[in-house]
C-alpha cells in the first residue's frame, strides 16, 4: 500500500481540475511506481479540482483497517451515509 505523500509527489505539475485519467496520465508521466498507478486508479471517474480531492480519494494507507474496526462500522447505524475510510469510531 502506498502513502498520500508519495501519490502526490508524482501530482506537482498537474493542472486542476482534471479527471481520474488525467491524473493518471501525469503520475505515469513523472515515473510513478505501479502501486502509486493503482492508488490513483482505484479512484472515482470524477473531476478533481486539487491535491486535497485527489489525496482523500486515492487508495492508500489511510484507507487500510482492520477487519474487527470494518465490522463495528458496518454496525454502527450513523455512519452508514459517511464514506468507509472517513468514518470515525470513537
Amino acid at each position: 500500500m502506498t502513502t498520500v505523500d508519495e501519490v502526490l509527489r508524482y501530482l506537482n505539475e498537474l493542472d486542476y481540475p482534471a479527471t481520474r485519467d488525467e491524473i493518471v496520465q501525469e503520475a505515469e508521466r513523472e515515473g510513478a511506481p505501479t502501486a502509486v498507478l493503482r492508488a490513483l486508479r482505484g479512484m472515482p471517474p470524477v473531476e478533481y479540482r486539487n491535491k486535497d480531492e485527489v489525496a482523500r480519494s486515492a487508495k492508500t494507507d489511510i484507507a487500510e483497517e482492520t477487519p474487527a474496526e470494518k465490522g463495528a462500522k458496518a454496525r454502527d447505524k450513523k455512519h452508514q451515509r459517511v464514506a468507509e475510510y472517513l468514518r470515525d469510531t470513537t
